[in-house]
């Protein structure tokens, strides 16, 4: 597929996924508004490999959005040296508009961030986008519905009768639905207002909303930093079958058939990387900082904190992905019809864990 028409495939999904980030900072979301560079524009930010040493690969990673927590491993594995060792220089840049997925696809960027969510779209059907994910970046879905206490929204039943902010996306309401159903309520009382969402602090605290959708390592970190007394229920914790992965690591399928040697050292350096923050996240959101200062300090070190329990949680490595969630999910998209029947293990591959 051409790049551009891949480009102009993703752009109304990356762009609807990135209205869930706040506008000064970003944290990661289902479904996530300032203007980014793209790679021919983008600067290479501090923790990049130094370029000048010309026996290293050079390989492109590109963020699905702006720097955060969810990227912290691939920072410090460039600060450290991981990559460098690994033969490696790792350019760190932010997506296009269109997102990671059709940079990746389309062989500008060798690595990249994305959601199993997003990729359900692309990864069915006769002609999927070319691109396969490595590595799950946290081992489980974090994220929830948050509200102000006062809301009595302490269950998805409860969400009938008042308002939630969305992003009209058939997967985003169609959680909504299963989770309210299964709980009892009533989906259609749920009371949908198209998200305007920039910061969840303001947006719970002046009555903007009373329901959003969020993940904790920054929504809710940023919320418990200011003070609000809030409910929260997560996903995953309502149906196994929303513990789906997001974020992950994705791969151009040509970089992984023609060159699986460099893909395996790029993510042994990654996953060093991650290791680093999970011993030691106060360390890990020094380097964070230092790539991005424009981040709030208190909340990196927050999100980072809390992340050190989430990256490989349960997992007997970072990075690893268990088909059986993985395809479980997908059943569900397809059972819903959100996307053509996706083949098991279909944009995933575990051939690189450690």
């Amino acid at each position: 597929m051409h790049k551009n028409t891949m480009a102009t495939m993703m752009t109304g999904r990356m762009l609807s996924r990135r209205s869930l980030l706040s506008a000064g900072a970003a944290g990661a979301g289902l479904l996530g508004a300032a203007a980014l560079s793209g790679c021919g524009g983008a600067e290479k930010p501090a923790g990049s490999a130094a370029s000048g040493d010309t026996k290293l690969r050079k390989v492109t990673f590109a963020l699905d959005w702006t720097p955060n927590t969810n990227h912290t491993g691939v920072y410090v594995a460039a600060e450290r040296g991981y990559y460098k060792e690994a033969g490696l220089e790792v350019e760190i840049v932010q997506a296009p508009e269109n997102g990671a997925d059709a940079l990746v696809a389309a062989g500008d960027a060798e690595f990249g961030v994305t959601f199993q969510d997003t990729m359900a779209s692309y990864v069915s059907g006769s002609d999927p986008m070319p691109v396969t994910a490595i590595a799950a970046i946290i081992q489980h879905n974090t994220s929830g519905i948050i509200s102000m206490k006062d809301k009595g929204i302490t269950s998805p039943a409860e969400m009938a009768g008042h308002t939630y902010a969305t992003w009209e996306l058939p997967i985003e309401q169609g959680v909504i639905e299963r989770c309210v159903e299964a709980d009892g309520g009533d989906f259609s009382k749920v009371e949908m207002i198209p998200s305007t969402v920039t910061d969840e602090v303001t947006a719970l605290s002046t009555d903007q909303v009373d329901s959003i959708w969020i993940y904790w390592a920054w929504a809710g970190e940023k919320c418990k930093l200011a003070g609000l007394d809030t409910n929260y229920f997560a996903f995953a914790d309502i149906d196994p079958v929303f513990d789906f992965y997001t974020p992950v690591i994705i791969a151009n399928n040509g970089v992984i058939e023609d060159d699986a040697e460099m893909v395996q050292a790029f993510m042994d350096a990654t996953r060093r990387g991650y290791e680093d923050c999970i011993a030691d996240p106060k360390g890990a959101a020094e380097i964070l900082l230092k790539a991005a200062p424009e981040l709030e300090e208190e909340l990196v070190v927050a999100s980072q904190i809390y992340l050190a329990e989430q990256y490989q949680a349960d997992a007997e490595t970072w990075g690893e992905i268990d088909q059986k969630r993985w395809d479980a999910f997908y059943e569900w998209v397809s059972d819903q019809g959100f996307a053509d029947p996706i083949e098991p293990g279909a944009g995933m591959t575990d051939k690189f864990q450690g």
